[in-house]
């Protein structure tokens, strides 16, 4: 007897229903059959039966070779895993008091960043004296909000952490 299935389709004897409905390897609808009937008609074409609709009433299974569903099976998730874009998030650190071309700068770098599809954080730093002048910082994430307005909408507004404001922006 093979090793039990880890994971992926049950296949011949490790299918667990009485009755199954079966297609074989040409895709042609065989009926409803036992499924020891079908396993052993699969073995005859030098196949296994396969479980491909584990949750229809009767389960659908199909004459294949295993290791060449897997081996497809795998194929196909690799490619999708290939073509999925992961949403980082980048941080754009700034002070309040920071000069215009500064302010122009990372603007540039915050649009680049929402046009690749990325979460920007927005971290304003305050030191010193600059605790006592929130209401400058908030003014500047206001600006910043009302600059991106246009590609990106505020996912968490602006809230003050120790001596740090944050924002997140996210693409619209």
């Amino acid at each position: 007897m093979a090793p039990p299935v880890k994971s992926g389709p049950k296949y011949d004897q490790f299918i667990q229903a009485e009755k199954v409905r079966v297609i074989d390897g040409d895709g042609e609808n065989l009926g409803v059959m036992y499924t020891r009937e079908a396993i052993e008609q699969a073995q005859d074409a030098g196949l296994n039966l396969v479980e491909v609709s584990p949750n229809a009433n009767p389960p659908v299974c199909k004459f294949l070779d295993v290791g060449k569903y897997r081996y497809e099976a795998q194929k196909k998730a690799n490619a999708a895993r290939k073509t999925q874009k992961t949403q980082d998030i980048k941080e754009i650190k700034m002070r309040p008091n920071i000069d215009d071309h500064d302010y122009d700068v990372k603007m540039k770098a915050m649009h680049k960043f929402i046009d690749n599809g990325d979460k920007v954080k927005v971290t304003l730093r305050f030191r010193g004296r600059e605790m006592a002048h929130q209401h400058l910082g908030m003014d500047l994430l206001k600006r910043v909000q009302d600059d991106m307005q246009e590609d990106a909408k505020v996912e968490a507004y602006p809230r003050l952490e120790g001596r740090q404001m944050l924002m997140v922006l996210a693409p619209k």
